[in-house]
């Protein structure tokens, strides 16, 4: 193998990260490196976070790709894992990142937990993007099924970074084959740059169960941003308070609060599960340890 980098295996609420030590490098993590990784039986991810040197005045920059090779410009579920890896060197409470949607503010909790603040939810049809103009995104015109009986439809759609579309159901969202749907809705063409795909269901004001087919990583067990654009399409919809508790398929649940300041705060917990080395370049990786320790 080449020149080799550090990495831990984590997750998020059952969303599963990569967090790969890129400081003091010049290259990058290829795509074909990001595919190879998530081939292998003891590795699958759905991010990898790549740590890489400041370019300004935040502490670190970030550089966020999906199992399939694609970049993705967020992932709060794996900016607190970032957060957690580099408080075992570094115990300070305040982080900041550099993303390609801009700076990401980041806080360790004394509980333990990590608080990211998501930024600014964006509400336009060509902040989204769409690839059409909806004067309302609060639901637009998209279904799957039959015409007059369709098994979901009208989709509230956001960006918290990168664009997702929430379907709202009245049942339970395992009735749902969201291993189906999610492919083809990740792909519609109204979605120029695909879209996060994630069937909300609306417990109580305070209480909203998800599902997510997360663009370019597919069936997800959490993703931080659906459930940020969830809670702010919920709100538009008078669905919810604006601050809830949202549970995602691993059982775990996440609080959102859609603050006064109009940013979106995810608080989390962040769990450790095996250290090794890879190649950067081809993917190829050795295990180091395993790792039993959690927080939050």
């Amino acid at each position: 193998m080449g020149n080799l980098a550090h990495f831990s295996k984590m997750n998020g609420l059952g969303n599963k990260i990569i967090v790969a030590d890129m400081r003091g490098r010049a290259d990058k993590i290829s795509s074909a490196a990001a595919i190879r990784l998530n081939e292998e039986a003891a590795i699958p991810f759905d991010q990898i976070m790549e740590i890489r040197d400041p370019s300004g005045k935040e502490d670190y920059a970030l550089r966020i790709l999906n199992s399939d090779g694609s970049q993705a410009e967020a992932c709060g579920n794996g900016t607190r894992c970032v957060v957690a890896w580099l408080n075992r060197e570094d115990r300070k409470s305040n982080w900041i990142f550099r993303t390609l949607p801009g700076l990401l503010h980041a806080t360790m909790n004394s509980d333990a937990t990590i608080t990211v603040d998501m930024g600014v939810p964006r509400f336009g049809w060509e902040q989204i993007p769409l690839e059409e103009q909806f004067e309302d995104t609060t639901g637009i015109e998209l279904q799957i099924g039959p015409i007059d009986a369709p098994v979901l439809h009208t989709p509230s759609v956001a960006n918290m970074g990168n664009p997702h579309a929430v379907f709202w159901v009245d049942k339970d969202v395992w009735d749902y084959d969201l291993d189906r749907f999610g492919p083809m809705l990740e792909n519609h063409p109204v979605f120029p740059e695909r879209a996060n795909i994630t069937i909300a269901q609306v417990i109580s004001p305070t209480h909203i169960i998800i599902r997510t087919w997360e663009r370019g990583a597919g069936l997800t067990l959490a993703c931080g941003s659906a459930a940020c654009a969830t809670l702010v399409c919920a709100v538009r919809k008078e669905l919810c308070e604006r601050k809830v508790t949202i549970t995602v398929p691993a059982g775990g649940d996440l609080t959102l609060e859609w603050d006064k300041n109009n940013h979106v705060q995810m608080t989390g917990p962040t769990e450790f599960e095996f250290s090794g080395q890879f190649d950067p370049e081809t993917g190829d990786f050795s295990r180091e340890n395993g790792e039993a320790s959690s927080n939050g």
